[in-house]
């Protein structure tokens, strides 16, 4: 089976203006998380972004760009524009959603999204340990699942409000796999109660009788959303580069 990854990617960020361009340790973020992707091999990678400073950057670097409508509200909703741009789009059977903020995630974290599909879920997604700092942080999204076996399982409900501690609730970590008609069915969905409510799109799947299948990772890639999450991220690869 053949598969795809498309980073989604704008500069307009509420807590970071500019995003994908803040340069870690001289390097742009979207520029990392573009190499970790390809680092990956699991096929063609391409940045769906909405500023040709970031097209530019990706194309002159050889890799593979496609400007998108700044005005498209999700991530999903872009990726899915930009798989209109792909010549081959037909022939390709899984499109994995792969956050432009992670600019540490790991290969093989990037890989276990696909398990779900692999265990005919036609969407998937990644958990990891909630510890218990994180239950009752409200920026933290949850997940809780009903596990079929130590590695996939499936999404019976997602939250960021949560006061219980449970065996049954996970870190949600935001990456998603789709198969290519899942992903088409996803996006022309209307939005649902529940995705309005708690301003969560996975609603979308739920509330339409969609299983969403759960990979779990012993770790959480480190998003970048405010100054504080650059300089562990800077910390991280100091550290790491001293190693080698």
């Amino acid at each position: 089976m053949k598969s795809i990854i498309i980073i989604p990617s704008r500069m307009e960020s509420t807590r970071l203006p500019g995003k994908p361009m803040i340069k870690i340790k001289g390097i742009p973020m979207i520029q990392r998380v573009w190499q970790q992707a390809v680092n990956s091999k699991i096929g063609d990678v391409y940045v769906a972004c909405s500023e040709k400073v970031v097209y530019d950057l990706i194309t002159s670097g050889g890799g593979k760009a496609i400007l998108t409508d700044p005005n498209i509200p999700t991530g999903t909703d872009r990726i899915y524009e930009a798989s209109h741009e792909i010549k081959n789009i037909n022939e390709i059977d899984n499109i994995i959603n792969l956050q432009g903020d992670m600019p540490l995630i790991q290969s093989d974290t990037i890989k276990k999204v696909l398990y779900p599909l692999k265990n005919n879920y036609s969407i998937g997604t990644l958990a990891t340990t909630l510890n218990s700092e994180e239950i009752t942080n409200q920026n933290i999204t949850k997940v809780e699942v009903e596990w079929i076996n130590k590695n996939i399982g499936r999404a019976k409900n997602f939250f960021r409000l949560n006061n219980i501690i449970s065996d049954q609730i996970f870190h949600h970590v935001g990456i998603y796999s789709f198969t290519r008609p899942s992903l088409e069915q996803f996006v022309n969905l209307p939005k649902s109660k529940n995705e309005t409510i708690y301003n969560l799109e996975q609603f979308r799947a739920l509330d339409s009788g969609i299983d969403i299948g759960i990979s779990y990772v012993p770790n959480i890639p480190v998003s970048i959303d405010t100054k504080e999450d650059l300089i562990l991220a800077e910390n991280i690869i100091l550290a790491k580069n001293e190693k080698n």
